[in-house]
């Protein structure tokens, strides 16, 4: 038992001894001037302040506890002011040199005071960012949460919804009496809505999904003017502006589905007797896709929030296209999947611009620079009529 103590009390030497070995170096030097102080007389000055100095260089790594700090400090004033005490009494030191250890020594406490607020401060800081760090990260989990639970429920709605809109259908055909299909009809538009926007959250929750994209070559031409065979039947004037035959690397889905959030939009803030226009032209490298309106507009107010999700800007022209506060949402995460971006243009009262601006194809650049406008665009802005209703824009 004893020796067994013995060798736990020389393990636990040798431990101190590997973790402090600066410090008995530093005890060693300290013993080496002092006795230089004692044998040095007139020239003392030199490992006096060379003490000092090591005491700086050596708190500076070690930056002790305030304690052994304090204790440290007074036995080297007591040390090196005891050996020039002596040389004083003996005549070899002039006692003005007497107050060169008070003042050194005051000068070390305030590098300590300095050095250990900067380190509160510096542990407070450390703090702030480990509570910022824990605040982000349960906000990351609580998004990924929310993403989950918005996929697994637009999956679970989906089927439901399908199948009381076919039944719904059916009645509103099979109905004969007038009050029964009115009311069935009124069944059909409510699943319908309830069926775009359990698809629209479902397209907001994967958009950041790798497989997000199914990317390939395409022209901006046959999007624009696909888009604009969907819409035109809708009775607004339409317009065919510039359409420049550029190449993109896209996903022609997701870029007519932002298309058609932008043309929703749109037709929500005009009437009948407003211009609605598409073009795509190209700009800096960029193929822009543009639709322009001369609704109400937007107010300044509402630009900054319009592409959060369920904001939607007020006044609406048309309230059966009000929608549910998700098409520019997602109009701007498709855009971003395709390393683009949304823009907007509004005046109250003149109407509004939204552009959809995404980098040209890597392979087509070359020629994407001199891309000349199709036949419709070579001929100016033509006014569409006739064919779908499109009414003449002039």
């Amino acid at each position: 038992m004893r020796g067994g103590g013995v060798r736990g009390a020389l393990n636990r030497v040798r431990r101190w001894a590997r973790s402090s070995w600066i410090d008995i170096v530093w005890a060693v030097f300290v013993l080496v001037n002092l006795a230089a102080m004692h044998a040095m007389k007139a020239w003392s000055t030199i490992p006096f302040l060379v003490i000092w100095v090591s005491l700086t260089v050596v708190y500076g790594f070690r930056m002790w506890r305030l304690q052994p700090a304090l204790l440290t400090v007074a036995v080297v004033t007591f040390a090196t002011g005891g050996i020039i005490v002596a040389q004083v009494v003996d005549g070899q030191q002039d006692a003005d040199y007497l107050v060169e250890v008070p003042l050194v020594a005051l000068m070390f406490l305030a590098m300590v005071w300095h050095g250990r607020r900067r380190q509160a401060a510096l542990v407070e800081r450390l703090a702030a960012m480990e509570e910022v760090q824990r605040v982000s990260q349960e906000n990351l989990r609580l998004l990924e949460q929310q993403r989950l639970f918005l996929l697994d429920a637009s999956h679970e709605l989906g089927t439901p919804i399908t199948v009381a809109l076919g039944h719904a259908e059916l009645i509103e055909q099979a109905a004969t009496d007038k009050g029964l299909a009115d009311d069935a009809r009124v069944v059909v538009g409510e699943l319908g809505r309830l069926r775009r926007l359990s698809s629209r959250l479902l397209l907001l929750a994967s958009a950041g999904n790798p497989g997000f994209l199914d990317v390939a070559p395409l022209g901006i031409d046959s999007v624009v003017i696909d888009a604009l065979d969907r819409w035109g039947y809708i009775p607004r004037r339409w317009r065919l502006g510039e359409v420049a035959e550029a190449t993109v690397l896209g996903d022609r889905d997701r870029l007519s589905v932002a298309l058609d959030a932008l043309l929703e939009n749109a037709i929500a803030h005009t009437g009948t007797d407003d211009t609605i226009e598409l073009s795509a032209r190209m700009a800096d490298g960029s193929a822009v896709l543009a639709v322009t309106d001369s609704g109400c507009g937007i107010p300044e107010a509402d630009l900054e929030r319009i592409f959060g999700r369920f904001a939607r800007a007020k006044p609406f022209r048309s309230r059966e296209f009000g929608g549910f506060g998700l098409g520019l949402p997602i109009a701007a995460a498709i855009t971003e999947a395709h390393h683009g971006q949304v823009r907007v243009h509004s005046t109250v009262g003149q109407g509004s611009t939204f552009e959809l601006v995404i980098p040209v194809a890597v392979e087509a650049a070359a020629s994407a620079g001199g891309a000349q406008a199709s036949p419709v665009a070579s001929q100016g802005r033509l006014p569409l009529s006739g064919a779908n209703g499109l009414q003449d824009a002039v």
